[in-house]
């Protein structure tokens, strides 16, 4: 299943989705770690949209975890198609366009 391409913001930066991958949907979690609490499930097939990403726990052989776009959560790459979209570093981020949060803030690697 293909994402939709990405979507122009008014200041030019694309906007990056993926689609779950997972017959069994994913997790969402507070962090970017199987030890976070899980926030909600994402069922196979719905398309998400990506914040940034981070190297975190290695799931399967794949350590990066995207923050969602549109609620303060995180998935595993490892169960996200179209893993190739321009989602940039979370660091590259000005701070104001994420969370200010103490999770957050230490989720970001």
């Amino acid at each position: 299943m293909l994402a939709a391409p990405a979507e122009a913001t008014p200041d030019g930066a694309a906007r990056a989705y993926g689609t779950v991958s997972a017959r069994t949907g994913v997790n969402e979690r507070a962090l970017p770690s199987t030890d976070a609490s899980v926030r909600g499930i994402l069922r196979h097939r719905i398309q998400i949209g990506l914040r940034c990403k981070v190297r975190a726990q290695d799931i399967g052989g794949n350590n990066v975890w995207y923050q969602l776009r549109d609620r303060q959560t995180w998935v595993a790459a490892k169960y996200i198609d179209d893993k190739a979209a321009n989602v940039p570093y979370c660091r590259m981020l000005s701070r104001s366009a994420m969370d200010d949060s103490t999770q957050s803030r230490n989720a970001m690697g």
